[in-house]
């Protein structure tokens, strides 16, 4: 609803609608419109582009009517004329583009109540959008006169044709479908196969039908909007998108080769659960063994990229991320030692317990080293703690 107007004063406003945009597509007259003199040059340049247009004739009746309530009326500044418009397309966009100029107009214009001055098209429509933001107190429908002899009757009939050729809304299903069916036709027809046009026209019909009642039309729009305005991220986050890409790839490379290497162990296929719980363990060594160097060489992959992407965001996490990856690429000789023990059990385990030494003894190492570069570079990362900070208490 409108806000309440200034010595509370009864504000009118004389609003003209143009749904479907003829203003914008025939003259490229952008809305909203405000002020008598705007809306008679516009409705004169809709009318000489089209003289048949209705909208014209509603423009012509809406600033009649704005003269004579201006007529005797002791405050001037009570009365305002505007035309808003909404989209060819129609559907949603149109009624959010009248809206939006609408709010526009009341901005401009806080009126109290309004006097509504339409074609006749979409009534239905409109009036409800209008009625949401500010009382209607009149609705003016403007139709066309139009005598009954057969020559007028063809004209309308001629103007009605022409719509339905221009207009995008109507051409698609008017001239679209029957086209279509029309190639498939004749293409039926050179291939000798005519005999198969009904099953063609249901199919083509029935896409047509389907494509339309689930609203693809727009499914595709939209996605197509979305790559257009679709932006690159910033450097770091592809760097540690590619780094996550290909350690996957290389992680499935290396389940796959250690699958295909372990397979003819399994010949012939073991049918007794005490098979499989004898051959359990060399099957997970096996596996682990043939895997785990691409596996590691993944992990870390995708851990170096988190790194450089924490280093360009100057982010606290890269420090974590450091001891991670250290950790992770020494781990691969501790999983290899287990490997080996699984499919040799009398394998001596000093190998194992070493490698367990060294990775306490790296990733220890590795804290330390963090931790003085952590002092060392603070103020490397001090700007970007203070933008987090007042970020949260924003």
């Amino acid at each position: 609803m409108s806000k309440p107007t200034k010595e509370g004063l009864e504000r009118t406003l004389v609003l003209c609608v143009d749904r479907d945009d003829d203003l914008g597509v025939k003259v490229g007259i952008k809305a909203p419109i405000l002020g008598r003199e705007e809306n008679i040059n516009a409705a004169i340049n809709l009318a000489l582009r089209d003289p048949e247009e209705p909208d014209a004739n509603a423009m012509f009746e809406a600033v009649r009517i704005y003269d004579h309530l201006r007529e005797g009326a002791e405050d001037q500044e009570k009365y305002q004329i505007a035309t808003i418009t909404g989209s060819e397309l129609g559907g949603v966009g149109a009624d959010r583009k009248l809206v939006s100029e609408l709010t526009d107009v009341l901005e401009a214009f806080p009126a109290s109540d309004v006097i509504l001055v339409t074609d006749g098209f979409a009534d239905e429509t409109v009036l409800p959008l209008v009625q949401s933001r500010v009382p209607v107190t009149s609705v003016r429908r403007i139709v066309v006169k139009h005598s009954e002899s057969i020559e007028e009757t063809a004209a309308v009939f001629s103007r009605y044709l022409k719509m339905l050729w221009e207009n995008p809304r109507y051409s698609r299903i008017v001239l679209g479908l029957p086209g279509i069916l029309m190639i498939v036709i004749c293409v039926l027809w050179l291939l000798d196969l005519l005999l198969y046009g009904w099953i063609a026209f249901l199919i083509v019909v029935g896409g047509f039908l389907l494509f339309r009642g689930f609203r693809a039309d727009k499914a595709i729009l939209g996605f197509y909007k979305w790559i257009r305005e679709l932006s690159a991220p910033p450097l770091p986050r592809q760097i540690a998108t590619f780094s996550a890409i290909t350690g996957f790839i290389l992680i499935g490379v290396g389940f796959y080769q250690a699958g295909a290497f372990v397979a003819p162990i399994l010949q012939p296929f073991p049918t007794d659960i005490g098979q499989w719980l004898a051959m359990l363990p060399r099957l997970a060594g096996e596996f682990v063994s043939q895997s785990i160097t691409l596996v590691v060489i993944g992990v870390c992959v995708i851990n170096s990229g988190r790194a450089i992407r924490w280093f360009f965001e100057r982010d606290l996490r890269l420090w974590r991320t450091i001891v991670i990856l250290v950790m992770c690429a020494w781990s691969r000789e501790i999983f290899y030692q287990v490997s080996q023990i699984l499919i040799n059990p009398a394998l001596a385990y000093a190998g194992l317990v070493a490698a367990i030494i060294t990775g306490i003894l790296l990733t220890v190492a590795a804290v330390l080293v963090v931790f003085l570069l952590h002092r060392k570079y603070a103020k490397f990362f001090e700007e970007q703690e203070e933008k987090i900070e007042e970020f949260k208490e924003s």
